[in-house]
C-alpha cells in the first residue's frame, strides 16, 4: 500500500473530541495571558500551535461563505468589535461614507478598496465582485 501525502494528513486530522479539548486548553491559555499580561515562550508557542490547529479545523468543518462585500465588512466589524466610525478611521474616511457603502448608496473608491484589502484582510475577489 502506497503512502500518499493525503493519507499522511489524515493521521494528523483532529477529531471533534480533540477540538473540544484544544479549545478548552486555548481558553485556559488566553485566560492566563489576560491575567498575567504575558506568557513564557513555551506557553506562547503552545497557544500559537493550538490556535492554528483550531483555525484549520474550523475552516474545514465549519465553512462560512460570505455572499457580499457588505457582509464581509460587517463580519470584520463583529470579529474585531468595531463600529462604523472605527472602520472609517482605519480606512481614512468618514463614518457617513462607510454607512453609504454598507447601505449600497455609494460605491468604493480605489483607495477604500485597497484599505479593505490591506487593513481588513478582505479577499480582493470579493471587493472586485461588488
Amino acid at each position: 500500500m502506497a503512502i500518499t501525502i493525503k493519507s499522511m494528513l489524515k493521521i494528523f486530522e483532529m477529531t471533534s473530541t480533540e477540538y473540544k479539548l484544544k479549545t478548552k486548553r486555548m481558553e485556559e491559555l488566553l485566560k492566563l495571558l489576560t491575567n498575567k499580561g504575558d506568557l513564557d515562550i513555551k506557553l506562547q508557542s503552545e497557544l500559537d500551535q493550538i490556535s492554528d490547529e483550531i483555525a484549520d479545523f474550523e475552516e474545514e468543518n465549519f465553512p462560512f461563505k460570505v455572499e457580499s462585500l457588505n457582509e464581509m465588512i460587517e463580519l470584520r466589524m463583529y470579529q474585531r468589535k468595531l463600529k462604523q466610525k472605527d472602520i472609517a478611521q482605519i480606512l481614512g474616511t468618514t463614518p457617513s461614507r462607510i454607512s453609504e457603502i454598507l447601505s449600497g448608496k455609494r460605491g468604493l473608491t480605489i483607495e477604500l478598496a485597497k484599505g479593505l484589502y490591506n487593513k481588513l484582510n478582505i479577499d480582493p475577489k470579493l471587493i472586485l465582485s461588488d
